[in-house]
């Protein structure tokens, strides 16, 4: 069996004149994703790969999990798909991933997060939240076998629910 996490970036900054794709975690931000990767922590969670969007507020995002979930920062594989792309192109990106690997971990952004979750669940999400992680349990022995409902949701997390 394979194990995915689909976590959205944590709250970004829209208050600096920069670019979308250079926007950085505010305060709310920057104090939800060390919450949420310490919860994760307590679940026993372990990624054995980490593929992030190369866009700042996500990739920080990720930086600060990796951080508490002992994963080198250095290790984490980023992918403009994941910044550009839809649903179609992260299921691209989890198809290749090398079969050795059983636990990955996704970093990204809304719509494509939610899309990506309810395709391959099956299960309706609304909207996942600033900061939210899905665990999907993908019911396949290779990820080239990653399709639409093929994943068995599992748990949705957010920063809000333990408030």
């Amino acid at each position: 069996m394979k194990t995915l996490y689909l976590v959205r970036h944590a709250k970004s900054d829209w208050g600096n004149a920069c670019s979308d794709f250079q926007r950085t975690l505010n305060e709310r931000g920057l104090k939800a994703a060390p919450y949420m990767a310490a919860l994760l922590k307590e679940k026993k969670v372990i990624p054995e790969l980490v593929i992030a969007s190369p866009a700042n507020r996500a990739l920080c995002t990720a930086e600060l999990f990796c951080e508490i979930l002992g994963y080198p920062k250095e290790l984490i594989q980023q992918q403009i798909e994941i910044y550009e792309g839809g649903a179609g192109r992260l299921l691209k990106i989890v198809q290749q991933i090398n079969d050795s690997c059983n636990t990955a971990m996704i970093f990204g952004h809304n719509p494509t997060m939610t899309d990506f979750s309810n395709l391959l669940a099956g299960h309706n999400v609304d909207s996942l939240e600033t900061c939210g992680v899905v665990r999907l349990d993908m019911g396949i022995t290779s990820w080239k076998e990653a399709a639409p409902d093929t994943g068995n949701f599992v748990w949705y997390e957010f920063p809000k629910k333990h408030r």
